[in-house]
């Protein structure tokens, strides 16, 4: 599983930090936001107690960066994305239960290839 942590400035310029999640120990920050996850589409529910990004974050903070895109439509290009190179875990049943609430992929669409002419 991937989790996407969206920032943009006054100027509108979006940066993205991807954390991978892989199958493992159950993840005591994920355990706190599923007491809201939602069985179905509906209203926003406010999440009891608060949590902040750095609780999830691997102690590891080193990361890749790239330029490309946002992963869903509109699919804005210029983002930066910082993606760290040190997984977190989280375990099979709470990634059951996002898929579950999600009930669909949830990745970007297949994207048409730009073809650009070439100049002789």
């Amino acid at each position: 599983m991937e989790a996407h942590f969206v920032h943009a400035d006054d100027a509108g310029n979006l940066l993205v930090l991807a954390l991978m999640l892989n199958e493992g120990e159950a993840n005591s920050t994920l355990a706190k936001l599923w007491t809201a996850l939602p069985a179905n589409a509906g209203p926003a529910s406010p999440l009891a107690g608060t949590i902040t990004p750095a609780e999830i974050l691997p102690k590891s903070l080193s990361y890749y960066r790239f330029s490309g895109s946002l992963t869903t439509p509109p699919c804005t290009e210029g983002v930066r994305w910082l993606v760290l190179k040190t997984p977190v875990s989280a375990s099979k049943a709470q990634i059951e239960a996002f898929q579950h609430a999600v009930k669909h992929h949830n990745n970007r669409p297949v994207q048409a290839m730009e073809r650009k002419s070439r100049r002789r």
